[in-house]
């Protein structure tokens, strides 16, 4: 995959490569696709502070994620249905993030199974979970996840109804219906699951049970207020995830970056912060950084890497990322990701963001 220099051409080569209504699954939002487009437009309200005569020759990207080290601040979002990208879905994934010395969140509507990918893999994942059966089902699931070693459990919480995504409804494309890409479904795929009413069942109380269930830290994720925020501490929480689901479920939300500030200040240290929404870019990155952020997660990057060369291709774009994020760092004057923050930005006049 080295013949790929740039972002740009690993998704060209996606959209090429792709069947219509699977492009759209993977890189559409929800109704006008506002909120999708403004994960986007967030990133160009903040500019990046160049400094000189520092001293760079010596960077280091790593970064401490709870408590797992990392490469570099980037990690990889859980993605459903990630099969119709590769054939070998979330374990290309899993794979991808081993090679680059990062993690990948294995989603519940994801295949192969849970435990496939775990021991496809020699370092831990996260286990993203929705609340998709009962609460035998549940602890049921989540139990397989502990046991099959993943280190931490992700409950996103921003889809107790599902996000009406025009394009996969003009294209006639029905995802929930695909249960042959949902092996860990297998004992929950009743017709609540279908109908979401678990998912829209969902609220503190479940959380404080699933603390109560698991060993493993818990991150929530589809964090979009302050409030939200505040409460997810109190109930120990130990990350809060700043997500719009992509842009996929709330239309004429704000995008995540807008939002990542007073997020990061209810939490107040007490919590990790981590964000996705928009992050294609190695600038990208250290924006999210720059505002508070442990790190950022990507998930359409994620797809269309797939896409544009399975396991390779996916290695290749989190790559260049890492290189983008490197130059940036250096011609900001930082050697370091902790010597990255509010200093590193500043306000900008937005212009007109593209997709990437």
């Amino acid at each position: 995959m080295g013949e790929f220099l740039t972002i740009p051409e690993i998704i060209r080569t996606a959209e090429e490569k792709l069947p219509r209504e699977i492009w759209d699954f993977g890189s559409g939002g929800a109704e006008t696709e506002t909120t999708l487009r403004r994960n986007r437009a967030a990133m160009g309200q903040y500019a990046l502070r160049p400094r000189v005569l520092v001293d760079v020759s010596q960077r280091d990207t790593s970064a401490t994620v709870l408590g797992r080290r990392l490469s570099f601040p980037v990690m990889l979002a859980p993605v459903g249905l990630v099969t119709r990208f590769d054939p070998a879905g979330a374990l290309a994934a899993a794979r991808a993030a081993e090679r680059m010395g990062t993690v990948s969140f294995v989603s519940t509507v994801a295949a192969p199974p849970i435990e496939e990918v775990a021991a496809g893999v020699s370092t831990p994942q996260v286990f993203q979970l929705y609340n998709y059966g009962d609460r035998d089902w549940v602890r049921s699931i989540v139990k397989r996840a502990e046991r099959a070693g993943y280190f931490a459990l992700c409950l996103t919480a921003d889809i107790a109804v599902y996000g009406r995504r025009e394009r996969d409804l003009h294209n006639r494309f029905f995802p929930r219906l695909l249960h042959g890409d949902r092996p860990n479904l297998v004992g929950a795929a009743d017709s609540a699951t279908l109908e979401g009413v678990y998912m829209a069942r969902l609220t503190w109380e479940f959380l404080d049970w699933l603390r109560d269930v698991t060993s493993l830290p818990v991150i929530l994720k589809g964090v979009m207020t302050p409030e939200d925020a505040e409460r997810a501490v109190e109930h120990g929480v130990s990350a809060v995830y700043v997500s719009n689901h992509g842009g996929r479920q709330l239309d004429h939300a704000p995008g995540t970056l807008e939002v990542l500030p007073e997020i990061v200040q209810a939490v107040g240290g007490r919590a990790e912060v981590l964000v996705d929404g928009g992050f294609v870019r190695g600038t990208d990155v250290v924006k999210g950084l720059a505002l508070g952020a442990s790190a950022v997660l990507v998930g359409k990057l994620l797809a269309w890497g797939l896409a544009a060369g399975g396991e390779d291709g996916l290695v290749r774009a989190l790559e260049i990322l890492k290189t983008e994020l490197d130059v940036a760092m250096a011609l900001i004057g930082a050697n370091r990701v902790a010597d990255i923050g509010p200093q590193s930005i500043r306000p900008a006049l937005p212009i007109e963001q593209g997709l990437y």
